[in-house]
């Protein structure tokens, strides 16, 4: 039996599912976990086809009421051109089952309601009978598990249901634990305010950055940025406030940034710094203005905080940034070749730029001088 799995970027995306304390883990692969799971659902009830469904919890943390469901896993007639395609969260017996988050039996699939003829118009495939159960994690369904057409039966039984209902708990099982496994190595790099990278990362990661640079004699841009007058807030409103202000400047920072172009931490405090691959000063000059507008801009505490307890405070213009830039090809001299130093040279020119931002009228961006 072939069982098709989906690539590791769309097991990824669905994975990046929130957990209580807001933890959004990568990289991990459920290619031989979802391959085994249908393996033995099939070798206890041997079915023509069957598939694995998961959400997409991007477009539910959005509150979109209709989301889709990927297949993931998939086995059967025409299951390599299925996995990896969607449907929308509310069509057919799969998500009929996925909303109201319980099993389903029809013996009779092309006679049900519920049947979506659309996916076996696309495999040239015929359903003729279905059992279908979600997937759970702490309650809330993530998604389904099906299996089309009973073999060496008339049809399917509810013992077969119940048994597709153990292979459901052993999937949700499963992906809680791989959740779990990934909570302390997503800790150790990440900063727990601001869900951004943390200094630890930050280091070690530019300095595989600037080693690639200069493998292929490409650049690179540091972004060093401190809030203006971000002591005011603690002051006058309350460290909670404060600390509010700073997890907010950090969905700001990652929202700006587009996939893959850049990282950004936090340094420390109400600092912040990003580092800018394949990216020449007057670029990342362009995008350091970007920023410093979006934080000039943005309507900090617009809501209440702290579970209610602290009020909106709907604070705009006030809380700025300064910011510095400094980059490999502008403003380092040729022939340094030891990254760590070229490491910190890079991050002392950029602090140095964002220090003179802000003694010369603050919510300014400069670019350091050539060395």
């Amino acid at each position: 039996m072939r069982i098709n799995i989906a690539r590791d970027n769309i097991l990824d995306k669905i994975l990046k599912r929130k957990k209580k304390k807001d933890l959004e883990p990568n990289d991990i692969d459920l290619k031989v976990m979802l391959k085994e799971i249908l393996w033995w659902a099939n070798k206890f009830v041997p079915s023509e086809s069957g598939s694995i469904l998961l959400d997409d919890p991007s477009l539910n943390d959005l509150g979109q009421k209709n989301g889709v469901l990927y297949f993931v896993a998939c086995f059967g007639k025409g299951s390599r051109t299925l996995v990896e395609t969607t449907i929308p969260s509310n069509v057919g017996i799969a998500g009929s089952t996925y909303m109201a988050g319980r099993p389903y039996m029809s013996k009779k699939a092309g006679q049900d309601k519920k049947f979506y003829p659309g996916i076996d118009k696309k495999t040239k495939f015929t359903t003729k009978s279905i059992i279908c159960s979600p997937i759970k994690i702490k309650g809330v369904t993530i998604g389904v598990i099906e299996l089309l057409n009973r073999l060496n039966s008339v049809n399917y039984s509810q013992f077969d249901l119940s048994l597709l209902k153990i292979f459901a708990g052993y999937t949700s099982t499963l992906i809680q634990n791989s959740l779990d496994a990934k909570k302390f190595g997503e800790l150790s790099v990440r900063d727990n305010l601001t869900g951004l990278y943390n200094d630890r990362y930050f280091y070690s990661r530019l300095v595989k950055n600037i080693r690639a640079a200069m493998n292929k004699d490409g650049d690179l841009s540091l972004i060093f940025l401190d809030l203006d007058r971000f002591k005011e807030v603690n002051d006058n409103h309350g460290h909670l406030a404060g600390s509010r202000v700073l997890a907010e400047v950090g969905g700001i920072l990652a929202k700006s940034l587009s996939k893959g172009k850049g990282t950004p931490a936090r340094y420390g405090g109400d600092e912040f710094i990003v580092i800018l691959p394949d990216t020449g000063v007057d670029e990342a000059y362009l995008y350091a203005e970007k920023l410093r507008a979006m934080i000039e801009k943005f309507v900090f505490l617009r809501h209440k905080y702290n579970n209610g307890r602290g009020k909106a405070l709907k604070i705009q213009g006030q809380i700025t940034c300064s910011i510095g830039i400094a980059s490999l090809k502008a403003n380092l001299p040729p022939g340094l070749k030891i990254s760590n130093e070229i490491r910190e040279l890079l991050i002392k020119l950029s602090d140095s730029a964002m220090y003179y931002s802000k003694q010369s009228g603050r919510n300014k961006t400069t670019i350091a001088k050539f060395q």
